[in-house]
């Protein structure tokens, strides 16, 4: 991130605060909009011109002990962290596991745990296609569902020595740039910068580029991710909805509900006949 003008900031060209999310927090935190949303309670009866999506992140295996009920709905947005060693063998009983699921389409991305998953940290990655076979993997892909487009990206910035994790800067911000421009429905591993990134310790973790792609160049209805368990919750800027789904808090014990949301049905399209695209 280069010049933050875009944000409202009044910075010089020279300044790139892309590797300094803290910086970054503290120039634009008055500029940014960031509202808590109380979230549609799950028990909200389905709609048949609407489609309810079950939003959950960071179960880490923990999906037999979740201490809130997976809860009716369309469709299953999943942001990553299935796995907590990265096995083969969590990622098998993931799969199991959402295979029980009633939801008529499953969306599923990784997050920095699935080790099995990314080329770069695995000796032997297996294809995502023959481990998740009961939901549609995006890997820097789009779906669409009853007429929504869905773009997934596991990328995060770089901690420890993890999977599907890059350099902040030039990096990240290649990956970002892939997002189309017309999606409704944004599933990434981690938050962008000010929306449930906030850690334990204090700090800002989110990724500065995602932030300003978000105010400037794509303007999703939804955006989904996990990977900061203690931002949980939803925010949101007025114009897009941040969904930070993690079902394990910072402890991995997972008492986090899932979170719901409705979108009205688009024209010309019914739950009878819409297909996955």
């Amino acid at each position: 991130m280069q010049c933050c003008s875009s944000c409202g900031a009044n910075m010089t060209e020279s300044i790139d605060l892309s590797t300094d999310p803290n910086g970054a927090w503290e120039i634009l935190k008055d500029r940014l909009t960031v509202d808590i949303v109380e979230p549609l309670p799950a028990t909200t009866p389905i709609s048949e011109d609407k489609v309810r999506f079950v939003c959950v992140s960071d179960t880490h295996v923990k999906t037999d002990d979740m201490t809130h009920p997976m809860p009716d709905g369309d469709v299953l947005l999943h942001s990553g962290d299935f796995t907590y060693t990265g096995s083969l063998s969590e990622a098998e009983k993931f799969n199991n596991w959402l295979g029980t699921l009633p939801y008529k389409h499953k969306v599923v991305i990784a997050g920095n745990h699935e080790i099995i998953l990314d080329e770069d940290s695995c000796m032997k990655p297996r294809p995502a296609e023959e481990v998740i076979t009961n939901a549609t993997y995006l890997q820097d892909s789009s779906t669409t569902v009853y007429g929504f487009k869905i773009y997934g990206s596991p990328w995060t910035p770089e901690y420890h020595v993890m999977a599907f994790n890059l350099t902040r800067g030039e990096p990240l911000r290649n990956k970002w740039k892939k997002i189309p421009r017309d999606v409704d429905i944004l599933m990434t591993h981690g938050p962008p910068l000010g929306y449930g990134d906030l850690t334990w310790r204090g700090d800002r973790a989110g990724c500065v580029d995602l932030m300003q792609m978000l105010q400037t160049k794509i303007k999703p209805k939804y955006h989904i991710y996990g990977h900061i368990h203690e931002g949980y919750g939803m925010t949101t800027n007025g114009r897009t909805n941040f969904i930070n789904a993690s079902t394990c808090d910072r402890f991995y014990k997972p008492v986090n509900a899932p979170l719901v949301f409705d979108l009205p049905l688009p024209s010309g399209v019914s739950k009878s006949t819409a297909e996955l695209g």
